[in-house]
């Protein structure tokens, strides 16, 4: 399990992270999401030793962080770690050495990699000859190919399109059911709320928010929308209702009890057809520009 704690970085007069916290546990994904300048980039720069923070600990299984459990990370870097006019077998083997592998099972995994990914045909190539998404696909490649025990991704969706995606997620969760935790950064929020055990929001350098998905959206009163087939009016000053939009046959509500919900299906169902009634599952997106405003 990795931990983040207390962690603080400045820049001269510029604090870019303030006692930042977060536990990125084993088994899961972890979705680390903020918008530009946020300090995501700066986070896992401190995770991997690139920088050094200015006060607080990052710890690995309860541990400080040393150089020999970094070397055991999978690291896919904001500004990309390859070489482009280098041909990508080469480089992938290259990087599976780096991380303790000889060279003939290097070349073997890199070359598996690669033809996982749709590239078996084109192991000779320059990277820079490959399609930006293809690109990403090699980068990720990289970042896996040492059997790493935990995996910093920095934007590692970044241009791909959704079956590439698709992908990239089946090939990561290989390693999270194996218990290897996964950092992922991203500004993409429904890819991150649709594929993360738990996301953490940054803002200005703060956590602003952390959690499960299920746990963010239930932040705060639940609505609910009610479609009716007559008139919904008689929900205005019922006991333990609270009417936020009304039209007609339909209504947006809050409850103060699952007391008052069960009350008001039964009275809408003694007035006529309920053709709708339930929760409204607000979207990941509605919540982060909540707390990052």
């Amino acid at each position: 399990m990795l931990d983040i704690d207390s962690v603080t970085r400045r820049f001269g007069d510029l604090t870019a992270l303030d006692n930042v916290s977060f536990t990125v546990p084993d088994g899961g994904f972890t979705g680390f999401v903020g918008g530009n300048g946020a300090g995501k980039t700066t986070t896992m720069r401190i995770i991997m030793g690139v920088l050094a923070p200015t006060s607080g600990e990052v710890r690995w299984n309860g541990q400080p962080l040393t150089r020999q459990d970094r070397a055991e990370f999978g690291y896919m870097p904001e500004e990309r770690g390859l070489y482009p006019k280098q041909p990508i077998l080469p480089q992938l083997a290259f990087l599976g050495e780096l991380h303790g592998m000889d060279a003939r099972d290097a070349k073997l995994v890199a070359r598996e990699l690669l033809t996982r990914f749709n590239l078996g045909d084109r192991t000779k190539d320059k990277l820079e000859k490959l399609s930006l998404g293809n690109q990403q696909r090699v980068q990720i490649a990289g970042a896996v190919i040492g059997e790493p025990k935990a995996l910093i991704l920095d934007e590692p969706f970044s241009g791909l399109d959704p079956e590439a995606v698709d992908e990239m997620f089946t090939l990561l969760t290989e390693f999270t059911k194996a218990g290897v935790p996964v950092l992922f950064s991203s500004h993409q929020l429904d890819l991150v709320e649709r594929l993360c055990d738990q996301i953490v929001i940054l803002s200005k350098g703060h956590v602003v928010a952390a959690g499960t998905v299920e746990e963010l959206r239930n932040v705060g009163e639940t609505q609910h929308r009610i479609v009716a087939g007559g008139d919904l009016g008689w929900l205005r000053g019922r006991p333990g209702v609270g009417v936020v939009d009304l039209d007609g046959p339909e209504a947006v509500v809050t409850f103060d009890d699952d007391t008052a919900a069960q009350s008001a299906l039964a009275e809408a169902l003694g007035r006529g057809p309920v053709h709708s009634f339930g929760p409204i599952v607000r979207p990941l997106s509605d919540y982060y520009r909540e707390v990052t405003r």
